[in-house]
């Protein structure tokens, strides 16, 4: 602000004293053009020709040829104003001269010189009132620019706390939500302006992060109570097949079970695992054409044992020679979760099916059992989530959660419809994929 004002005062001084120096020589040139007229006429001895000149204010003189003095006015005497040089130039066009002082004047003088009729007029004016003007213009600058620099400091000062102050008071709550995290969101000023797009904005990243953070510390939970039900009935297992008086069939089956928690404590490290892979919610993929019906068939081959052991038939739907786009290990991974869910907690028939929606590819696990209970509506594909009727049947609670994972890796979905129809929503080709993606 002091750059700024002092700029402006050296360029108003500058143009107010150009501007007087302007009006001083106007002045002059018009009185020069009077007095010429005067002097060429037969007046230049009449009693109103001084009326052109002010006393103790300006002068004039006419020169004759030989360098005569023809007229001067009061004060100046009979000797020329100008010197040789300066009386030869004036002869041939106006000149401008500057002098300290001059005869009958202590102050500064302007003059200016011009040819009329085989003469020179001289006509002058001091700079006393310019000096003056100047004078008084630089002493208003000098007190007022400290002054207004004062008030515009403290001007610029209170508005910038006032601009600030949201500022500061955002601080102090992201301190206290940083200290406590009480789920406490900062304050939004009322003004819509940039600092309150930018509070709005860092309170939905604040909610975006304690949610991420709730559903990590529940998952972390989750998996500590998954691992430790196996880990526990394994070390049971362990120590009754170390008891003393154990038959071989007692013990047989002791390590029978022990293998079977083993089993599913890797199961339940390998789901961990794929879904500790999960980055934003997509998983590393590797797209590829597939053929829907060789998807289906290639899965169910995979579990025809199991369901004849379980008296349950398995079965393909007729396709129609659809296409898709997906990595072929984890589509087979989401069909296989899909089916053994089926397996494990559905009743009759397992039926694999395809169909084509609104230019997706849905593959469909269905079988006749009740469904999913009502209590999991909207969280089926969450981890660790299972109803009362597949608590006792085994399974980590994993399984659908990993195929949701796997169909927004590829640009899709999975849902469930009525009853105990569970599918996966796969693109038809790479423009699907990458549009989604």
């Amino acid at each position: 602000m002091a750059v700024v004002l002092l700029a402006v005062g050296l360029f108003v001084y500058a143009q107010v004293g150009s501007d007087l120096d302007a009006a001083l020589d106007n002045s002059l040139r018009s009185r020069a053009d009077d007095i010429a007229t005067v002097a060429g006429g037969a007046g230049l001895g009449a009693a109103d020709q001084d009326r052109l000149v002010a006393a103790d204010e300006s002068l004039a003189q006419v020169i004759g040829p030989g360098g005569t003095v023809l007229y001067s006015s009061e004060g100046l005497g009979r000797r020329t104003l100008l010197g040789a040089d300066e009386l030869a130039r004036a002869r041939r066009g106006p000149v401008f001269i500057d002098r300290d002082s001059v005869a009958g004047f202590d102050e500064r003088v302007r003059l200016l010189a011009r040819p009329t009729d085989n003469r020179v007029v001289v006509v002058g004016a001091t700079r006393e009132d310019r000096d003056e003007a100047l004078s008084s213009l630089g002493t208003v600058l000098l007190t007022g620019g400290p002054i207004a620099l004062l008030l515009a400091a403290g001007a610029g000062y209170w508005l910038a706390s006032a601009a600030l102050r949201p500022v500061g008071a955002m601080r102090r709550e992201a301190a206290e939500i940083s200290r406590l995290g009480s789920g406490r969101r900062l304050p939004v000023p009322p003004a819509g302006d940039e600092l309150s797009r930018l509070g709005g904005t860092l309170n939905e990243m604040l909610e975006r992060l304690e949610s991420s953070a709730e559903r990590e510390r529940s998952f972390v939970a989750s998996a500590s109570h998954e691992l430790r039900t196996p880990l526990a009935l394994l070390k049971t297992e362990l120590e009754l097949a170390l008891r003393a008086g154990r038959s071989v069939e007692e013990l047989r089956a002791a390590v029978a079970s022990a293998a079977a928690e083993s089993d599913r404590l890797v199961q339940l490290a390998e789901d961990l695992l794929v879904l500790a892979r999960v980055d934003n919610g997509r998983l590393p993929v590797r797209p590829e054409r597939l053929d829907a019906s060789e998807l289906l068939h290639s899965t169910a081959r995979r579990f025809e044992a199991r369901a004849a052991e379980a008296g349950r038939e398995l079965r393909v739907d007729p396709t129609d020679g659809l296409e898709l786009y997906a990595d072929r290990l984890r589509a087979e991974q989401a069909l296989a979760n899909l089916v053994d869910n089926a397996l494990r907690h559905g009743d009759g028939a397992v039926e694999l099916a395809v169909e084509n929606a609104a230019g997706r590819v849905r593959l469909h696990v269905r079988d006749r059992g009740p469904g999913f209970d009502s209590s999991l509506d909207g969280q089926v594909f969450e981890p660790f989530t299972r109803g009362d009727r597949a608590r006792s049947r085994g399974g980590t609670g994993l399984g659908l959660a990993i195929v949701d994972a796997i169909a927004r890796a590829h640009g899709g979905r999975a849902g469930v419809d009525e009853g105990a129809d569970v599918w996966i929503e796969l693109p038809r080709s790479h423009t699907d994929l990458i549009g989604d993606g």
